[in-house]
């Protein structure tokens, strides 16, 4: 008879936000995880696991902490998972260049986990874009990217828009400059360019079209998110990754090829 395994405890801070509650709902159907405690600015009794409004009063023992909250708090979220030696599951973008070297600092002793989306189909699209760019940038192909969010965001563009023009750009050595706006400007559009806009309006979770424009062609990556239950569904699938890895920056591609592994 095989021995039946154990749940890897969580700790959420941001739990009252909306992801947080995502979350909170995918954990509790998960037979590998479990929603051990939440960190939020009150507790109104709703959540099944004990809220603490301070995250330093938080003793609960844990195997994976995830950050859904502001990235005004990040620095000290890093601070109580080096401290307490806790894996961590990043959700906040919108990270200062401060913190991203904060983060890199805590990754040299707890494995931090860091991503600009936490959607599975989102990261296995980075690996797709980078051999496509390779095959259609030499052939001529101009890329260009939009991406639609709800009228609520406030940041344009999206972290996720950016992710994914750095991921094409990582494959030509950054040589790609990102443009925003053209109205300013009347000249020709330049060669090594990527253009991004931003749409804004109702209430759009996201989506992001990568677009490789050639002569008499084009070539269009899309990806939609329909609801916040996919990263939600990444975000746990990231801390079950993380809980138990050695020190180290990770990623989501990184759990989509843990997936891969275990599967085959």
């Amino acid at each position: 008879m095989g021995t039946e395994r154990s749940k890897v405890r969580i700790i959420i801070r941001g739990c009252n936000g909306k992801l947080g509650q995502v979350i909170s709902g995918i954990a509790a159907s998960d037979g590998e995880a479990e929603i051990v405690a939440g960190v939020a600015t009150r507790d109104d009794g709703h959540n099944p696991y004990p809220v603490f409004q301070n995250l330093r009063d938080c003793n609960v023992e844990a195997d994976c902490l995830i950050g859904c909250s502001v990235a005004s708090s990040v620095d000290d979220l890093l601070d109580y998972c080096v401290e307490r030696q806790l894996p961590c599951v990043l959700c906040t973008t919108d990270l200062s260049e401060a913190q991203q070297k904060k983060t890199a600092e805590a990754a040299k002793k707890i494995p931090v986990l860091k991503a600009a989306n936490m959607s599975l189909g989102f990261n296995l699209l980075l690996k797709l874009l980078k051999e496509a760019a390779n095959v259609l940038v030499s052939a001529g192909f101009d890329i260009e990217i939009v991406e639609k969010h709800h009228s609520q965001k406030v940041d344009a563009p999206s972290g996720t828009a950016l992710a994914l023009a750095d991921s094409i750009n990582e494959e030509f050595d950054n040589s790609y400059t990102y443009v925003f706006d053209r109205s300013a400007r009347r000249e020709k559009r330049p060669e090594k360019e990527i253009g991004i806009s931003a749409v804004r309006g109702g209430t759009v979770i996201g989506t992001h079209d990568v677009i490789f424009a050639g002569t008499d062609e084009v070539i269009t990556f899309s990806h939609m998110a329909y609801s916040r239950a996919i990263f939600g569904r990444g975000a746990v699938s990231a801390a079950k990754f993380l809980a138990g890895k050695p020190a180290g920056e990770y990623g989501m591609c990184d759990v989509i090829d843990g997936c891969s592994t275990a599967e085959s």
